[in-house]
């Protein structure tokens, strides 16, 4: 029973239902509703959210299975909402450094409410001019290892500028390329005065990747029976760079292709998250052969550059110089299924989850 003059809400939420082995479904999840007081106790310094835009990524498939590989993930609670990243709205604040009204981005749950008991790892959202959404994606930052890769932007820049090390006029191949983060990559390379290639999963895709992202090749994977053969035709000089974000297959083509000491940015590998025995890799001599830097990264490790980041991408993003594109599911209740639709392709662009407006 509520006191006198506390408020009680109903709180949807999406909650995990147990441990996923093969490929996911939306009954993995299940909506269901309690009520919720709107404050939060003295002393915590917690704050409670009303969430906005919730962030769908493929590195929450990892986070479904019981036993982790290694420390970057921790898995879902059975039995406990769905947590990710998320634009929220400060509702009440036990913290000095967040008032009611304020602005975030950071952890939160698949839910309308959410509380937050460590608000040291969400961030304030300063600029405004943008849309909200652009912080589940294109400008988001987290200061928590464990969610990281929820970051396309961040991730984008770091992975291309960075771990690529990129000159003018090179060879670059990126795998996913409509993605959240390889449509970015691309509009990097291509800033940079590369010759850029993305490869997609659809003809919707390859035609957004050369008309509206400003590729100058593009092609549907799942129509080529030889990723050697295609990748030649595209590159015959041979691929200075390429982002991953496929693994298997496509990265044992992608090493026949390689040119002498190019350079392969490991982002992500999407087409063994579902695998219970992840395919082999049999080329792996040609990283010898053309002394191929290989280098995986997670976007935490450069952090300490976000200014950097904001202060490069967010003029290209007012002047129009970049393109995002967003797959914007409304309805907390389609969450499940915005987030299978990732292992499938079904999303176009940045997968993003619209629970309320401000």
């Amino acid at each position: 029973m509520a006191a006198e003059g506390e408020e009680i809400v109903k709180n949807k939420q999406v909650i995990f239902r147990d441990y996923v082995t093969g490929f996911p479904s939306e009954s993995d999840m299940y909506i269901s509703s309690s009520s919720l007081s709107l404050k939060v106790p003295g002393g915590s310094k917690s704050v409670l959210v009303k969430n906005l835009y919730l962030s769908c990524d493929p590195y929450l498939r990892i986070l479904m299975k019981e036993v982790q590989i290694n420390s970057v993930f921790a898995s879902l609670t059975p039995g406990s909402p769905v947590t990710g990243l998320g634009v929220a709205k400060v509702v009440v604040s036990d913290h000095p450094e967040f008032k009611k009204g304020d602005l975030i981005w950071g952890p939160t749950g698949w839910e309308e409410y959410s509380l937050i008991k460590k608000p040291e790892a969400l961030f304030k959202i300063h600029h405004t001019d943008v849309p909200l959404s652009y912080y589940t994606g294109i400008l988001g930052k987290l200061f928590n290892l464990v969610l990281d890769n929820g970051m396309p932007g961040m991730t984008a820049w770091a992975g291309f500028y960075e771990v690529c090390s990129p000159k003018k006029g090179e060879n670059v191949y990126i795998s996913a390329a409509s993605g959240a983060v390889g449509q970015l990559v691309g509009q990097f390379a291509k800033l940079m005065g590369c010759y850029v290639v993305g490869s997609a999963g659809s003809k919707e895709k390859v035609e957004l990747l050369k008309n509206k992202f400003g590729f100058d090749e593009a092609f549907n994977y799942k129509e080529e029976h030889d990723l050697d053969a295609a990748l030649k035709r595209y590159f015959p000089e041979g691929i200075d760079i390429y982002f991953e974000n496929v693994g298997g297959k496509m990265l044992d083509a992608v090493l026949l292709n390689m040119r002498v000491n190019g350079r392969i940015a490991a982002c992500g590998m999407i087409s063994q998250y579902n695998l219970n025995q992840p395919e082999g890799v049999h080329n792996l001599m040609h990283i010898v052969y053309n002394r191929v830097h290989i280098k995986g990264f997670v976007v935490f490790d450069y952090f300490d550059q976000y200014s950097k980041f904001i202060d490069q991408v967010l003029p290209m993003i007012r002047e129009g110089k970049i393109v995002y594109v967003e797959d914007i599911a409304e309805g907390l209740e389609n969450a499940p299924q915005a987030l299978i639709g990732l292992f499938s392709g079904k999303n176009v662009g940045k997968q993003v989850v619209l629970v309320a407006k401000e």
